[in-house]
């Protein structure tokens, strides 16, 4: 949904976006989604975040310049409007391409801000990429890199700003909105470098970050904050120049401070510098149960947040329908734990119950479904139907199966899926262009979740060669 709006920060943002022929058509739309997710919180204008997208193709063009588009709705029209361009993934052109594009007053950028690179990747790339990448963050790019297929993790490791945990992401293009807030948060502490900015918000305290203006021996920072309802409680405070950040404690939740830094330089003078700050709800525990990691006889609990006045953790767990009921009891440095010993096939009830040092308790419960034993898809095979047609094929899988949903994503056209009965175990698949690489996932369904899934990318060959395809795992 809508996020809050992000002001009091300033960049230039550049997509790197992989417009090549190996990216399908579904793959190429996922992303636009994500860019603008990403960015829609922002503020544009010359004074605050600017964007620009460059296409890797065989040569690497320009979408559009950083100052052309300076408001939420008209960038948000042009993310969309962005067509693909097809051709090689020369991603190393595109790269020597954005440095030109990062300093050029041409392309709207602007020489005294932090520059921002988020290259979005299927992993692959037909030239060096190592040089070109080197010189943008020798010049203070900060790379950011997500990539939708396997690719190498050292090579994109190197590649990306480090640490690496911080700047590079492996996420499938379906589940890109999962590192969305993440990724923007990591923007925002390099674009916000250059202002007063507040981060580790909480209900009672937030730490303020702010550029290296003085040095012990020029001087001292004065920090002032009030609530923006009663500025008469005014506090100060007082850090040598040395400092580029404090902690403000003992604040109250949900409230908005004014905050103001107030350089006291015996050298220079420097404009105080003025930020607002909003502190969370009292924090409770758990506020959100997560189930993952599901199979025929377990599955994964976690919960969030974790607090320190928690002593620990129950969790109680039966079968529903049912009075069977579980427990678990899990210590306050943890906040998860696996549930084992289960009927396959089974809905359970699940709840996380905090034992706070008051004495007082707080309980969420979820639902979770263990998986039907065996529960997955094998030898998934493809025969030639045709120049642009092939037959998949499966053998059945374990357990009282509903049906198979079959997805192919084509890499030009639209992905399609396919239900089929259970007793169904080949599908026709149709409109394969030929030097394409498709991607065939069939996965089982099941009364209360669908069981694992098995994938195979198929490359059709061109009609004058001699087979009509060949597939690869990936």
């Amino acid at each position: 949904g809508p996020q809050p709006p992000i002001s009091n920060s300033e960049g230039d943002l550049l997509f790197l976006l992989d417009s090549s022929g190996s990216v399908s058509y579904y793959e190429f739309s996922r992303v636009k989604e994500f860019m603008w997710d990403l960015v829609q919180p922002f503020t544009f204008g010359p004074k605050d975040v600017q964007t620009s997208i460059i296409h890797i193709s065989t040569m690497p063009t320009m979408e559009f310049p950083f100052n052309r588009y300076l408001s939420s709705g008209t960038l948000q029209q042009a993310i969309r409007d962005t067509q693909q361009v097809m051709g090689d993934t020369n991603t190393g052109k595109a790269l020597s391409y954005a440095k030109e594009l990062f300093f050029s007053d041409e392309a709207g950028a602007r020489p005294d801000v932090p520059k921002v690179l988020v290259w979005v990747t299927d992993g692959f790339s037909t030239d060096d990429i190592s040089e070109p990448m080197q010189l943008l963050k020798d010049m203070g790019v900060t790379v950011f890199i997500v990539s939708t297929g396997r690719g190498n993790y050292l090579e994109l490791s190197a590649a990306a700003s480090q640490p690496p945990e911080k700047h590079l992401h492996f996420v499938d293009v379906d589940d890109l909105p999962i590192i969305t807030k993440e990724l923007r948060d990591a923007i925002l502490d390099v674009i916000r470098a250059n202002r007063l900015h507040a981060g580790d918000i909480t209900s009672s305290s937030f730490h303020l970050m702010w550029p290296k203006l003085l040095s012990q021996e020029t001087g001292y920072y004065t920090v002032e904050y009030a609530p923006i309802d009663d500025l008469a409680m005014k506090r100060t405070k007082q850090v040598s120049g040395a400092h580029t950040s404090l902690t403000l404690s003992n604040l109250a939740p949900e409230t908005t401070y004014e905050v103001v830094l107030i350089p006291e330089s015996n050298v220079h003078y420097f404009s105080p510098q003025t930020t607002r700050v909003t502190t969370l709800a009292e924090e409770i525990s758990p506020a959100q149960v997560l189930i993952s990691e599901s199979g025929p006889h377990s599955f994964h609990v976690s919960w969030a947040p974790m607090l320190d006045s928690v002593t620990g953790y129950q969790i109680l767990y039966g079968p529903l329908p049912g009075n069977s009921v579980k427990l678990l009891e899990v210590d306050d440095k943890h906040n998860s734990t696996v549930v084992e010993n289960l009927a396959p096939n089974t809905t359970y009830l699940v709840t996380v119950t905090a034992i706070y040092k008051s004495g007082k308790e707080k309980s969420l419960s979820a639902k979770a479904c263990t998986q039907e034993e065996g529960s997955k898809v094998r030898h998934l095979r493809f025969e030639d139907m045709g120049p642009n047609a092939l037959k998949a094929s499966w053998d059945s899988a374990d357990g009282k199966v509903l049906g198979y949903r079959v997805r192919c994503r084509r890499q030009t056209g639209p992905s399609s899926v396919i239900s089929v009965s259970p007793q169904i175990h080949s599908v026709l698949l149709t409109d394969l262009a030929s030097g394409t690489t498709n991607k065939v996932c069939v996965k089982p369904m099941y009364k209360n979740q669908p069981g694992k899934g098995l994938c195979r990318m198929v490359y059709m060959q061109p009609a004058t060669e001699a087979q009509a395809y060949k597939h690869r795992q990936r």
